[in-house]
């Protein structure tokens, strides 16, 4: 019995909107320790873009971070290009097993993320306020330390399982030679 044409296309649409297993980078260095990285002031800069590359936002982000090796705190202070501020404050827990879980006050539920070698991979929804009314928006997040001082940081952002836009952002620790 041969496949058929829909079947094949059907299938190949799955395969390219499964995301990557964060375990393929699991030999990759540096290996990412979110508190060695984040303990202290990072700073990041960013940019959100529509689905189809229009950027519509730019910011930057200076970022606190205390806690200890199982528990840690990132007060993150947003200055977007129109002069908005927002402030969002997670708190992470690392699990038995080695994942991390989040919190903070605009995510539903609760942020579930994976790291392995040089990655992290978060998955949470987001409550993004827009002209008056807030959404659900659903983020598939990902983070590669590129060293010691530098990460660089992906997420998608989708509604109903359609990709709405993406964020790109680049993280510097603040004690960093320039």
């Amino acid at each position: 019995m041969k496949p058929s044409a829909l079947m094949i296309a059907a299938l190949a649409l799955l395969t390219a909107c499964a995301s990557p297993n964060v375990q393929q980078y699991q030999a990759l260095e540096p290996k990412l320790d979110l508190p060695s990285y984040f303990l202290g002031t990072t700073h990041a800069w960013g940019m959100f873009q529509r689905r189809g590359g229009t950027v519509v936002k730019r910011f930057k982000v200076e970022i606190t971070g205390t806690g200890d090796a199982q528990q840690l705190t990132l007060d993150e202070r947003f200055r977007y290009d129109d002069g908005t501020t927002q402030r969002r404050v997670w708190h992470l827990t690392r699990g038995a097993d080695g994942r991390w879980l989040g919190r903070a006050d605009d995510v539903e539920g609760e942020a579930q993320g994976e790291v392995a070698g040089n990655a992290l991979h978060w998955q949470y929804t987001l409550l993004l306020p827009i002209d008056g009314s807030t959404y659900a928006m659903r983020f598939d997040d990902w983070m590669f330390l590129i060293d010691d001082c530098t990460m660089i940081n992906r997420a998608s952002m989708a509604k109903f399982g359609i990709e709405l836009g993406q964020v790109t952002l680049m993280f510097r620790k603040a004690n960093c030679p320039a």
